[in-house]
């Protein structure tokens, strides 16, 4: 099992607006873009790092989203983060064998539940 590096850090917040007034006018990240996923309830927006990875923020679209939920009961704050793995197989073996509880096993991209590390969703995804 080995993990690379940071790929890229989601937080959520209550208000998109307000979260991109944040980290572009008053942090000064370049907002690359906007996004919306109806099948996840959630307004998104991109803000690109130098060194290749990129911080999103997420806003509910409903409180029933998962995000919704997050935001009801643990509010704003970090959300998941994003790493990448030289092997997604054999980092999921690695963990299951472990005991660590996962997300998604069989998808492009598993999830260690917050269950197994300190409260954070972290997501797995295959090195570039």
């Amino acid at each position: 099992m080995s993990m690379k590096g940071v790929d890229h850090i989601v937080i959520r917040v209550k208000d998109i607006d307000d979260g991109i007034e944040t980290w572009r006018d008053k942090l000064g990240l370049a907002l690359e873009r906007t996004a919306e996923s109806e099948a996840l309830g959630i307004k998104q927006a991109f803000f690109p790092l130098q060194n290749g990875g990129f911080i999103e923020i997420v806003a509910p679209n409903n409180d029933e989203s998962a995000v919704g939920r997050a935001v009801q009961s643990r509010g704003e704050g970090l959300h998941t983060l994003a790493m990448e793995v030289e092997d997604l197989d054999a980092t999921v073996e690695a963990l299951t064998a472990k005991g660590v509880q996962l997300i998604g096993v069989g998808g492009p991209q598993v999830f260690i539940h917050p269950k197994s590390a300190n409260g954070i969703l972290i997501q797995l995804s295959p090195a570039k």
